[in-house]
This record gives structure tokens, C-alpha cells and sequence, in this order.
């Protein structure tokens, strides 16, 4: 098993890249399946989307679709600060689309929370969310749980696939939990 030193913490291999591309392959029929007929756009938040966004979309099938990317922040180190700082507003007009959020991961679901009420707010007819990981008896907040899971994960700190420690190991194939 795979393991990762960083800043004191030590992470083992807990999601391989093999296990990850089932799961995003699973996510993208059901998103495929859901809007064959439609034309989504997808909201990628950034940073840490961006590596499951990239797959998830490439494993699409018959959708039409457009992408396009808002970044946000409630982290520092691996706590989170309560508050949601735009960082990257949305460009993209989303009056009457349906929209699917990409996100890296849900745990409290602020995040989500708040941005379904700012895409709401912008006249979005639909909005659902994708999410490659989902930490269940974290969410505080009903309306932010995710429409389309990749994997759910318990109240470990993760690292790699998108998923960063203060910016760094994003870069990683697999996704590391912390050691205890």
C-alpha cells in the first residue's frame, strides 16, 4: 500500500486509480442517462474539481453540454472557516439551464448550499450535484446533498485526485487518507 508524508500527517492509498475510474464511470451513465436529451452546463469549482470534472465529462455518453468554472473557497489547512469567499465568480449565464455542480467533495455542504441559492437566484431551471467523493454524517444542510456520488467516505481527511493539503498533492492518482 501506497503511503504519502505531508506536513506531518501520514497518508495511506485508500481509493486506487482503478477503484476512482469505476466510480466516475458509474457517476457519468447515470448523469448520461439523465441528460441525453438536454443540454447541462456543468459548474466546476476549482480547484479541487477540476481532476474529476476532467473525467467525468470525457466519460459522458450522447450529452451535450457545456463546462464552464467558478471558484470558491471555505478551507484553511483541513478545517473549514464557515464562510464561502468567490474567489472566481460565474461568467456563464445560467437563466433557464439546467446546471450540475461538480464538486471534489461534500462534507458540511455549505459550499453547495450556498451556491445552489446563488445559481437559484440567477434563474437556473435545475440544479443538481456531482460529487466524487460524499462525507454523509458531516452534512448540515438537506438541500446540499449531492445528486450523484462517486464514493462515500466517513470523517477521514483525504488527499490527492484533485484533493489538496494547503495546495499541495492535488497531482496524486489515487486518494490518500490520513494514517492513524
Amino acid at each position: 500500500m501506497r503511503t504519502i508524508d505531508e506536513q506531518g500527517y501520514h497518508f495511506e492509498e485508500w481509493l486506487t486509480p482503478e477503484a476512482i475510474a469505476k466510480d466516475v464511470q458509474q457517476v457519468a451513465d447515470i448523469i448520461s442517462a439523465d441528460y441525453k436529451e438536454k443540454e447541462p452546463l456543468f459548474v466546476v469549482v476549482l480547484n479541487g474539481a477540476f481532476v474529476f470534472a476532467s473525467d467525468l465529462l470525457r466519460a459522458l455518453k450522447d450529452v451535450r453540454c457545456e463546462v464552464t468554472f467558478i471558484r470558491v473557497s471555505s478551507y484553511y489547512g483541513m478545517r473549514t472557516t464557515g464562510q464561502l469567499q468567490f474567489i472566481v465568480p460565474l461568467q456563464q449565464v445560467v437563466e433557464n439551464r439546467d446546471v450540475v455542480i461538480v464538486e471534489d467533495i461534500v462534507d458540511t455542504g455549505l459550499t453547495i448550499h450556498q451556491l445552489k441559492a446563488h445559481l437559484r437566484g440567477l434563474g437556473a431551471s435545475s440544479v443538481k450535484v456531482a460529487t466524487m467523493l460524499f462525507k454523509p454524517e458531516k452534512l448540515e444542510y438537506d438541500d446540499a446533498k449531492p445528486d450523484y456520488i462517486g464514493h462515500e467516505i466517513s470523517e477521514e481527511f483525504v488527499i490527492g485526485y484533485g484533493l489538496d493539503f494547503d495546495g499541495f498533492e492535488r497531482n496524486l492518482d489515487a486518494i490518500y487518507k490520513v494514517k492513524e
